[in-house]
């Protein structure tokens, strides 16, 4: 290590001596007084990894002179404390390591040099899928089904921590992958050794889901990254980025009586969206942090992908203490958090000098009023006041100016009629909301006070209640809440990731057929962070966010054509009217309960054992080998080809010549379009490869379950049944047309034809193109459909360092040009040129018309940094790690 400054020194806590880096000496040199909280963990890992080669004094320098200003230019080397992983996007992150093993043999190297060197930790929580519901042992039955179909994947899962050291997997049944993380796995300041020493440095994170960001309200710096970046930094890969402008939201006030963090988290999401974030942090400072619990921090921060930041971070403080405290660490533990803090600068309290920041936005808690959004985009919030004309408005837009239809169904629950609006599924779900004890307990009193008064739910609505963690249910239980909110239904259905990922699992026959043989517009409820198009559920068109008590009050009303201010609820046994404000809990009513029910023993509970599993974990079986049996016959864990034929030669960046267009797509094409994460359909090309596997439908499970095998996910690649193609008009799905014969078929098939023919690809699209999870299979789909280069407006942030990653060529059209600009349909060849392996920011597109003509323009190339360009070179980043490693 080179400490040019001279900043190493001691830290006595704990009857321990902690060396660690310190910050007051740099601003013996440097004003670094006012650089935002988010920067100064940053200056710290710099000064901790400098090495005069990927880190350099020149690199902290440009840090401590960091201006708020200047759009990011300086590249800087990030080393993350720590990774985490969830099983959709954390399996291939391991068939990954697995595979690199088997090329480093091939390679001649080390196989164990292939190794997690830092802590990584793997929570499985996304594929529980709510098949059962409504009922006391749905949670065991559901168990069941996920043990079943994941059989092969939880093996493999249990050889990965057995084989590569520092890997750590929480087994199912435990909770998100967000609240496990911040409820027991974030240090917030480690202790631990490095290099020799016993060293004291904050706790850093990337994890293989955009919303590892929930982690930054407890003042740890994270974000979400693709899988092939976290497998870079699992291997001792520092994360290669540019310094970043931070911009400031100023909170003060507090929220108002009924106002929950939900309609807080929305207020903040629609302000950062209008205001433009992308690639920025964000920071949340000001006197209303006194009034904001952790967990409303941790609801705000979660949703930093909505809002399109990389981090949203509040500071460390005496509500950190307390929560570390409440959740059960050691006093050893939460002694060292506070003197290292406090020592570096880093502690926040009511006489910190504000920091300096790009720009600055502000916001009094006080106006702050009940809100949900939808029917497609977390940020598009609806003041829930105009809830039902914002509806109405949706449904004509849908619909044409039709009127509403009502359909007689059949259904197992008994006969009713379902119409136009109805809610088919209403689901307290997903890490956003169910880390909240506030809005959490409030859903149980609400459900209460609606039971005392005769409501009931909606005979229609599939009802579901998945924790975030066993701490929910324990302090549910302990309030007496469990049985009020079973009693309409929402019984637990699994401790995971459900209806927000799209495991909302299958409505009853009777009303899927109703729905989909009448064209009825369906819609959800849910308490979660997206409301994509297609996410949700296939046959659910609207979709809308709301806090856990607004999902308990929609599911009675049964419908999102219903003014919850004005219109009741139901009539109790008297025949009385009952209205929203008659059942709502006061938030006096709400903190009693909270004081009386939310304590460390909950946390000590809800975390006993918490690696171990249970009696269906400990049956999984598995090896012990450092190389995986891969077992040809498999349909969830294939050895994937990205190393087929590698040598350790290094390739270069060429033109790209002939390519035809794969897909010409419109704006916000999500990774959820991309890459989908739910049902297979049986007659879809993955549903297809399935069925001659000899995998019976009931079987199929879901796309986000199979990502650890190539041949699924390659045929699920722009697959999303809400895809719209511009290519094949008037279909929507995975179609495209093979050119230039204008062949209608799927994209999969064309792309398979394109590779046969020695085409090369690309993708044409519009605006915020890959926004939505940190999805690596996005971009790992794309590459091994041939794709060689996407061109689009402007690109979501993590999507783009996939794409490079996998040795996709992002380029982006000038700003104000699109493909309209040059009139361009799609079924033109394109030649890429002047790309200079690499060492170009623009390079030429021609596009060759079907009539002779040519159009030709400059494409600005999104190989944003030195070590991006590398990374291309050798063909993404996974073959750049494993030449460096075997070398």
């Amino acid at each position: 290590m080179s400490d040019t400054l001279k900043t190493a020194t001691q830290l006595a806590c704990n009857n321990k001596s902690y060396k660690y880096y310190s910050l007051s000496k740099v601003a013996e040199k440097h004003d670094i007084s006012r650089l935002p909280f988010s920067l100064k963990i940053l200056l710290e890992n710099l000064l901790r990894n400098e090495d005069g080669i990927d880190v350099t004094v020149s690199d902290i320098e440009a840090l401590c002179n960091w201006d708020p200003k200047a759009e990011p230019s300086t590249e800087i080397a990030f080393t993350p404390s720590r990774v985490v992983l969830q099983d959709f996007t954390g399996v291939p992150a391991v068939v990954d390591l697995a595979a690199m093993r088997d090329a480093m043999k091939s390679l001649g190297g080390d196989v164990q040099k292939i190794n997690p060197l830092s802590p990584a930790e793997l929570v499985i929580d996304h594929s529980i899928q709510v098949d059962k519901y409504g009922t006391a042992n749905a949670a065991d039955l559901n168990t069941q089904i996920e043990f079943q179909r994941n059989m092969e994947r939880y093996g493999f899962l249990k050889w990965g921590q057995t084989a590569f050291d520092t890997f750590k997997v929480v087994p199912p049944g435990n909770g998100i992958v967000h609240q496990v993380n911040l409820e027991y796995l974030a240090r917030v300041i480690f202790g631990a050794e490095q290099k020799g020493e016993l060293t004291a440095y904050p706790d850093t994170v990337v994890g293989t889901d955009s919303h590892t960001t929930m982690i930054n309200g407890i003042g740890v710096l994270g974000w979400g990254v693709g899988g092939i970046e976290a497998e870079a930094a699992m291997l001792g890969q520092a994360i290669s980025m540019l310094i970043p402008q931070v911009v400031g939201f100023k909170l003060s006030g507090e929220l108002q009586e009924g106002v929950t963090a939900t309609d807080l988290v929305l207020t903040v999401v629609d302000m950062l969206r209008d205001h433009g974030v992308v690639g920025k942090f964000v920071e949340f400072f000001g006197p209303g942090l006194q009034h904001l619990p952790l967990a409303d921090r941790a609801t705000i921060a979660n949703m930093a992908p909505e809002y399109g930041a990389t981090c949203g971070i509040f500071p460390i403080d005496d509500e950190s203490l307390r929560y570390l405290k409440l959740s059960g660490r050691s006093d050893e533990q939460v002694n060292l958090v506070e003197k290292y803090a406090k020592e570096q600068g880093l502690f926040h309290d009511k006489n910190s000098i504000d920091a300096e920041y790009t720009a600055t936005l502000e916001l009094d808690m006080s106006t702050v009023v009940p809100s949900i959004s939808g029917p497609k985009r977390p940020q598009d919030r609806i003041e829930l006041t105009l809830a039902k004309e914002t509806y109405k408005k949706h449904f004509a837009e849908f619909e044409k100016g039709r009127a509403a239809k009502s359909i007689p169904v059949a259904a197992e629950k008994g006969n009713y009629e379902f119409k136009d609006g109805n809610i088919a599924v209403a689901a307290i779900t997903s890490c956003t909301n169910t880390s909240n004890p506030a809005v959490m307990l409030g859903a149980g009193l609400l459900a209460r006070n609606a039971a005392a008064k005769g409501l009931q739910v909606k005979p229609w609505v599939k009802t579901s209640l998945a924790p975030g963690s066993k701490v929910v249910s324990h302090y549910l239980e302990s309030a007496g809440l469990m049985d009020d909110l079973e009693a309409l239904g929402f019984n637990v259905v699994g401790f995971g990731c459900t209806t927000c990922i799209g495991n909302s699992g299958p409505l009853d026959p009777a009303l899927s057929n109703a729905i989909n043989d009448n064209d009825l517009i369906a819609t959800s409820v849910l308490s979660g962070n997206r409301n994509f198009e297609g996410r949700i559920h296939a046959d659910i068109q609207m979709n809308f966010l709301a806090s856990p008590p607004l999902v308990v009050a929609y599911a009675i009303a049964g419908t999102m054509d219903f003014d919850l201010y004005n219109d009741p609820l139901g009539t109790d046994q008297d025949g009385n009217e009952v209205f929203l404000k008659d059942i709502w809990p006061s938030d006096h009513e709400i903190a009693d309960t909270i004081s009386a029910n939310v304590n460390q023993n909950s946390f000590a509970v809800g975390y006993e054992g918490i690696f171990e599993g249970d009696e269906n974990w400990e049956a999984v079986k598995t090896s012990e080998s450092e190389l995986f049996d891969w077992q040809d016959d498999s349909t969830y864990i294939k050895n994937p080809p990205y190393f087929e034929g590698m040598t350790l030669d290094v390739g270069t960046i060429d033109n790209i010549e002939g390519a035809r267009v794969l897909a010409k797509l419109g704006d916000s094409v999500t990774t959820d379009h991309i890459s989908p994460a739910g049902a297979i359909a049986e007659d879809s090309p993955a549903g297809v490869y399935l069925k001659e596997k000899g995998v019976e439908k009931v079987n199929f499970n879901s796309y986000g379950s199979r990502r650890g095998n190539h041949e699924v996910m390659m045929r699920g690649t722009f697959a999303n049944i809400r895809l719209r193609n511009q290519l094949a008009p008037g279909t929507e799905g995975g179609w495209t047309r093979h050119q230039p014969s204008g062949e209608e078929m799927t994209i999969f098939d064309a792309a398979m034809k394109y590779q046969q023919e020695g085409t090369p690809l690309v993708v044409i699209a519009g605006t915020e193109y890959g926004t939505g999870s940190s999805r690596d299979w996005a971009a790992k789909g794309t590459n091994l459909l041939g794709v060689k280069a996407v061109l689009v407006q402007s690109y979501e942030r993590i999507h783009r360092s996939n794409l490079v990653g996998m040795g996709v060529i992002p380029l982006q059209f000038k700003a104000g040009e699109n493909a309209e600009t040059y009139l361009l349909n799609g079924k033109e060849t394109y030649d890429v040129t002047g790309l200079k392996n690499g060492a170009s920011k623009t390079a030429e597109v021609t596009a060759h018309r079907e009539d002779g003509s040519s159009v030709s323009f400059e494409v600005d190339v999104r190989i944003d940094t030195p070590k991006e360009v590398e990374y291309c070179r050798h063909g993404g980043i996974l073959h750049y790690v494993l030449r460096n490693l075997a070398s």
